[in-house]
């Protein structure tokens, strides 16, 4: 492949983005391609070169990329504005879908990311509760403030990872293992007075792809509620891509409160706080507890998610399911077949290869992979025309328009890509 264009393009980009781009995440060795367009399943860099995307913008492009009935409706609300500062009857009509797909939806906030969404939960959590510590399992992402940019370190308060985060603002930060009972119950009756909240990624999906062993989200749910703490679920990367109820409906687990980004925006950003009335309505000017943004509910966005919610229907769920089957299926046999013991982990359109022989089932075991081989397992697969997201602990990502000549294509290029390793 030549990448001459985008070589050129970086060379200039240092020039005016620290480190060349506006997320660390898409910095790789020796410099990322650029973008010029993308269309389905594909992307396609400046220098003519075609790719399987299975980053899909980090999820949230599970309908594939300028999916037509998005497109066209966005259209017709460009025409219309794109911000207006003051209520739309769109806000209720996406508000009413939330609610009517995800099981612990009763009231919805839409906010402008993610972090937000995290960041919003959080405090609502706090004031409900009258209490400030908060715990978060260690690897967990929940955005870029500061409460939760915290390092791992089991069963204590987290020293902040990264300058210009003080240390007071991560004290009330507890962290436990994913997976671990023993360790959430000793955390809990040590400062079960104190917590607000557990926030959780349903399925950890910043350390790779890590779902929950057996019945541990039931176990959470259950040692929450006997303590008068809130679950929050962190479904940035889950809400709507497992099922038309996101986690909480695949797994049947109803917790207090949920967070929203990525797909509920048809790919325009978008955040959301959804949960239970008697705490959602305690948000300003209901409540007390502040939340504000002036682009929140704007109506690209808003229009963009009542879009996708046409899109993601029963046929569409059973379609992603039986690729994420016969992806993981097909990779599992190319590593039988070379004798490599390493581990695959996914559930539905989710789907990670860690470069380990050890279970991965938490951060610590996460952390045994050998990411320097992924890397490598990386450059292979692009320069085979298959973009993943450049390191061991993020994840791969099915959308509705992958097809099956797609993943064989794919499948091809991991074996070349595991044989050369």
């Amino acid at each position: 492949m030549n990448f001459d264009k985008s070589k050129k393009l970086y060379e200039e980009s240092v020039n005016f983005l620290p480190g060349g781009v506006d997320s660390p995440i898409r910095a790789f060795k020796p410099y990322p391609f650029f973008v010029e367009k993308a269309k389905g399943s594909k992307l396609f860099d400046v220098d003519g070169n075609e790719y399987i995307d299975y980053c899909l913008g980090y999820g949230p492009i599970i309908f594939g990329h300028a999916n037509e009935t998005i497109i066209k409706e966005s259209i017709e609300q460009i025409e219309l504005g794109t911000a207006y500062g003051v209520p739309s009857e769109k806000e209720i009509i996406l508000a009413k879908e939330v609610i009517n797909r995800v099981p612990c939806a009763e009231m919805v906030r839409f906010c402008n990311s993610g972090t937000e969404a995290t960041m919003s939960a959080i405090r609502l959590a706090r004031g409900v509760t009258k209490r400030n510590k908060i715990i978060k399992f260690e690897g967990a992402y929940h955005g870029a403030h500061d409460a939760v940019l915290v390092k791992s370190g089991s069963g204590m308060a987290g020293k902040p990872d990264s300058p210009g985060v003080p240390e007071d603002a991560t004290k009330n930060t507890i962290l436990v293992p994913f997976n671990d009972k023993e360790a959430m119950t000793k955390i809990i009756n040590e400062n079960k007075d104190e917590i607000a909240c557990v926030i959780i990624e349903p399925i950890m999906g910043n350390i790779g792809c890590v779902p929950p062993r057996d019945d541990y989200l039931k176990y959470l749910r259950e040692i929450t509620e006997s303590n008068n703490i809130l679950l929050i679920f962190d479904e940035v990367i889950t809400g709507f891509r497992l099922s038309k109820g996101g986690a909480q409906e695949y797994y049947n687990i109803v917790p207090d409160l949920v967070t929203f980004g990525k797909i509920l925006g048809g790919g325009f950003p978008i955040g959301a706080i959804a949960g239970k009335k008697e705490y959602i309505e305690q948000f300003a000017p209901s409540g007390s507890i502040y939340q504000a943004g002036t682009f929140s509910g704007n109506p690209m966005s808003i229009n963009g998610g009542i879009a996708a919610f046409k899109v993601l229907n029963d046929k569409f769920y059973k379609d992603l399911h039986d690729k994420g089957e016969y992806l993981r299926n097909g990779m599992s046999n190319i590593l039988d077949d070379l004798k490599l013991d390493f581990q695959i982990n996914g559930a539905e359109s989710m789907t990670q290869v860690y470069f380990t022989e050890h279970e991965v089932y938490d951060y610590e075991t996460a952390k045994l992979s050998d990411s320097e081989g992924f890397l490598k397992y990386f450059h292979k697969l692009l320069e085979n025309g298959v973009f993943i997201a450049p390191s061991q602990f993020e994840c791969c990502f099915l959308s509705g328009k992958h097809s099956k000549e797609d993943i064989d294509k794919t499948l091809e290029a991991m074996e070349i890509a595991f044989k050369e390793l």
